[in-house]
């Protein structure tokens, strides 16, 4: 979001810089005899001006989003190899508390979905993998706002060309009625500002609506195969063992266990350094707990 407003700001003040001279050199007296493209659009005024300059606007907010979404729609990018790795030897470990910390410091897709995940492992399968649809559906949207945006600049840009173009047949309308057709020059330097507002719409939102249809099936290509792997990640929990365990900001190893466990004194170095009797801090390996006193069994 940050990031978004700052290149708001940088455009803006492009904009509002580049306005000014175009401005004050659309004031000159008459036409050139052969005027290049900038020369036409400098001749139309500043309403034609600022036309151009938000097409300029809309087309590297365009370029923008495209090059954003190439580098993150990525199958490396939503599921990193050394994180998916890394994760998967952890919960084969039974270091649930310590996959959530590795979740909690990334930023990569399976990593947001999985911390949501492992936060109801203590509620069952059917929690967890109501959590998983709902994590996988929130971030995904998060993700696919941005190839919306796309589409939004393909509708923008040509009614931009629109907005240019009756102004430029106002421009066009008032040389005919003061000239006539004895001005047939000024006339058709009119109707060519038209006629490349209107393209320049166009040019804009042909490849946008490309891009926003290849963008949209990359995203589903590349969310279902990190959601497969998230898939595999948890298949081998055992649901049953962990009831009651409680994964996250407030962990609690062995709160709600089942019966003939809920006394049980054994600690993972791993994933606590909290005592599981009266959940006082303690370092890891400390006997007794400074605490209550309690025998800890580390494991």
């Amino acid at each position: 979001m940050k990031s978004t407003r700052l290149q708001l700001s940088v455009l803006s003040v492009l904009l509002l810089a580049l306005a000014a001279p175009l401005a004050v050199a659309a004031e000159a007296d008459g036409p050139p005899e052969n005027m290049n493209i900038i020369q036409t659009i400098i001749h139309g005024g500043p309403l034609i001006i600022m036309i151009w300059l938000a097409i300029i606007g809309t087309s590297m907010t365009l370029l923008t989003f495209i090059i954003q979404l190439f580098i993150s729609l990525r199958d490396e990018q939503l599921a990193p190899k050394a994180l998916l790795e890394s994760l998967r030897n952890t919960i084969q470990a039974g270091n649930y508390q310590e996959a959530w910390e590795i979740c909690r410091a990334n930023k990569a897709y399976i990593a947001l979905v999985l911390k949501g995940v492992l936060e109801r492992l203590g509620m069952g399968k059917d929690a967890v993998e109501t959590s998983l649809i709902e994590h996988g559906i929130r971030e995904a949207q998060i993700m696919k706002t941005k190839i919306s945006y796309i589409s939004v600049v393909g509708v923008i840009a040509p009614m931009i060309g629109l907005l240019g173009t009756v102004i430029g047949m106002m421009g066009a309308f008032a040389v005919l009625g003061s000239s006539g057709v004895a001005d047939p020059r000024g006339l058709a330097l009119r109707i060519g500002e038209v006629l490349m507002a209107t393209a320049s719409g166009l040019f804009i939102a042909i490849p946008a609506f490309i891009f926003y249809y290849y963008f949209r099936n990359l995203a589903t290509i590349v969310l279902v195969n990190a959601d497969d792997k998230l898939n595999r990640l948890i298949e081998g929990i055992p649901f049953d063992e962990l009831t009651g365990v409680r994964i996250g900001e407030n962990f609690e190893a062995g709160a709600g266990a089942p019966a003939g466990s809920q006394n049980s004194r054994k600690v993972s170095m791993a994933l606590t350094t909290n005592c599981p009797i009266c959940n006082g801090a303690i370092q890891a390996g400390q006997n007794p707990c400074p605490h209550c006193g309690a025998t800890l069994d580390w494991a």
